[in-house]
Formats: C-alpha cells, structure tokens, sequence
C-alpha cells in the first residue's frame, strides 16, 4: 500500500512539475534550437538546387561556342568546393566549419555571378531559350537562398538570444548547459561590389565566339588569362 501511495505521489509531483517547468522557459531553448536547424535545412536544400543547376548551365554555355574557358573552369572548380564542404546541424555553433562554408557557397555565387555578366556579350545565348530558361531558375534560386539566409539569421538571433536572456539563461547554464549559440551568416567581401568584367572590344561578339583562343574573352581581375 505503501508502494502504490509513493509511485501515485511521484505521478503527481511529475505533473506538476512539467507544466511550472514549461512556464518558467525549459522548453524555450530546444524549441528556438529545433526551428534554427529547421531554417537550416532549408538553406542548404536551396544551396544543393543551385548546384544542380551548374552542370546544365555550363554545359550550355559551352555548347554555345562562348571562348570564356576561364570563367566556365572558375565555375566548375567552385562547384566542386561548395559541394565538398559540408556540415551538419551539430556544427551551426563551429565558427570554422561555418566559416568555410560559407565562403566555398559564396565562392560560387562569384563564379556565377562573372559567369553571367561575361555571357552578355554573345547575343548567340542571349537567343538561346535553353539558356535563358537556365539563367531565369538560377535568378530565382539565389532569390531563394537570399530569403532562406535571412529566415536562418532571424532563426539563430532569436535562439542565440534565448541563451543569454532570463530566465532561459538559468537553464542554458544548467540543464541545457550544452547549447552554443550559433553562426549567423554575414555578407561577403564580393557582395559588396558588382562583378567587374572587361571586353576587348576590338573584336566583335560574334568573331569572339568563332575566333580561336577567345581574342574577346574578359579579363577579370586576378585571373589567369585563358589557355591557348
């Protein structure tokens, strides 16, 4: 009788005490935490829809004869970063692991970026409906990716925050003594300023594409001039 009297008296004292616990902010740090990592997911499934597009629009653009080996290559290899550098929830709070990151996404989003101002120069593509249809979902993925960024910041500040206000800072310090605050997104040193592409206009868009070696292809700043 004895037995039955305490486990009924633990029954209640748990009852009681999950409601007071959840008045007072416990649940407050797993819940802003589970929608930060939500907003996450959807970064990186907008970031992975972009780097499938890549692919098509290089291949694209090479079948249009466009000499611009340099950029297309400076594409392709950022691809190749951006898809290789990982992380996961559990490494939101890594300021490295986020660091690289985001700089290989934003690597590419330069790439691109120089890819698509150099492209206006060949009118070939500019009439070509594959490639326009290409450029438009790749415009509409950054967009994307913008706005996903923005819901994550937004996410993170709230859930950072969460962590350092009372009285969620009682348990951040005690029973949810394992939560970090997380890495925001910041804007990169090529967003500041819009790609600069240089033409030689000595020869005309359409000799550019025929002419060997590109004598029409850009000059961006710091790259490499193409192989001959």
């Amino acid at each position: 009788m004895v037995r039955i009297n305490a486990r009924a008296l633990a029954l209640t004292a748990a009852l009681m005490i999950t409601p007071a616990m959840a008045g007072c902010g416990y649940n407050t740090i797993p819940t802003e935490q589970e929608r930060a990592e939500a907003a996450w997911a959807d970064v990186q499934s907008q970031y992975q829809r972009r780097a499938d597009l890549v692919p098509n629009l290089v291949a694209t653009v090479q079948g249009a004869a466009v000499q611009e080996r340099t950029t297309l290559t400076e594409v392709i290899n950022a691809r190749a970063r951006a898809t290789s550098v990982n992380i996961s929830a559990d490494d939101l709070d890594n300021p490295q692991a986020f660091q690289q990151y985001q700089q290989a996404q934003g690597e590419l989003s330069g790439a691109l970026s120089r890819l698509l101002v150099t492209v206006e120069a060949y009118p070939q593509l500019q009439a070509n409906q594959n490639f326009l249809t290409l450029q438009s979902q790749l415009e509409g993925t950054e967009n994307r990716i913008a706005i996903a960024r923005r819901d994550y910041n937004e996410a993170v500040r709230t859930y950072n925050t969460t962590l350092r206000t009372f009285p969620n800072v009682i348990w951040a310090k005690t029973l949810h003594a394992g939560s970090k605050p997380m890495q925001l997104f910041t804007a990169t040193a090529e967003a500041q300023s819009a790609p600069q592409v240089n033409f030689n206009l000595g020869a005309s868009p359409s000799n550019a594409s025929a002419a060997p070696g590109g004598n029409a292809a850009p000059v961006t700043p710091g790259a490499t001039p193409p192989a001959q």
